[in-house]
């Protein structure tokens, strides 16, 4: 079991800075390890040289904003010595992501790149990174009369004539409903989805998307530029009756934000 921690702080540009004590290291390294899908192979990591801080064996090494990570889970190795065997994953140390609070604030190019630094369930350092075209960062949810309203903020591309957000029901890619989007003098918009258009036979969940303009490509709606890694059970909406079902909004595994809709009985 590892036993070495990391301390790791993260600017708003996504500059992440590693500081470890290593007394008796050689040459050492930080690897990034792309976490594979189940029962596949790792096949994408990123090495980064850790640097002599000072005589009581503390280094540092510095993740750049570039080059971005691709979108997934990053977990975070120590090679000590020269050669690549050994590799001993990381323990958190302090995480300092105080400049990721208000991070939907300011606008973003595309691609939109964002990176998180956390404690995984099983108590490692890693990073979960996101890399969109564009993205719609979802502010408040509104769960009310039969309705559910949310209010967001479109990075990576312009909102255009003929926006509106577009739910696609999972498992049935051809099955869309569009409502309008209301934008805001603050550079945000909102969109309110009826209950009672959710609803059908059974239990169904709604993706959430955005489209930016007439005939333009879906973009995600989700909640990624903050501080918070994990977000499922963290934002919490209530569920409300609609007929004979439970429709309740929620933040998925990614971040992204989906519509539950339960058959009740």
């Amino acid at each position: 079991m590892s036993t070495a921690r990391t301390h790791c702080s993260i600017d708003a540009d996504g500059r992440i800075t590693f500081r470890l004590r290593l007394p008796a290291a050689t040459e050492p390294r930080l690897v990034l390890a792309l976490r594979p899908r189940k029962g596949r192979p790792e096949e994408t990591t990123h090495t980064l040289g850790l640097a002599p801080q000072s005589d009581d064996g503390e280094f540092r090494a510095v993740l750049e904003p570039e080059p971005r990570l691709a979108e997934g889970r990053w977990d975070v190795y120590l090679l000590a010595g020269p050669d690549d065997a050994g590799r001993e994953r990381l323990r958190p140390g302090l995480r300092d992501v105080r400049a990721l609070v208000d991070g939907g604030r300011r606008d973003r190019p595309s691609p939109v790149a964002v990176r998180v630094p956390y404690t995984t369930k099983d108590g490692f350092l890693a990073i979960r990174a996101w890399l969109r075209t564009a993205h719609a960062e979802a502010g408040p949810v509104t769960v009310a009369d039969g309705r559910t309203t949310v209010r967001a903020r479109l990075h990576g591309a312009p909102l255009s004539d003929g926006a509106e957000a577009v739910l696609r029901l999972r498992g049935g890619k051809d099955t869309l409903l569009g409502v309008p989007v209301r934008p805001a003098e603050d550079g945000c918009l909102s969109f309110t989805v009826a209950h009672e258009d959710l609803v059908g036979d059974g239990g169904r969940v709604w993706d959430v998307f955005l489209r930016p303009a007439a005939g333009a490509p879906l973009t995600r709606v989700g909640r990624l530029l903050d501080d918070v890694a994990d977000r499922k059970d963290v934002f919490v909406y209530p569920r409300v009756t609609e007929g004979g079902s439970a429709v309740r909004p929620y933040y998925t595994v990614d971040n992204d934000l989906a519509v539950e809709v339960t058959a009740l009985g």
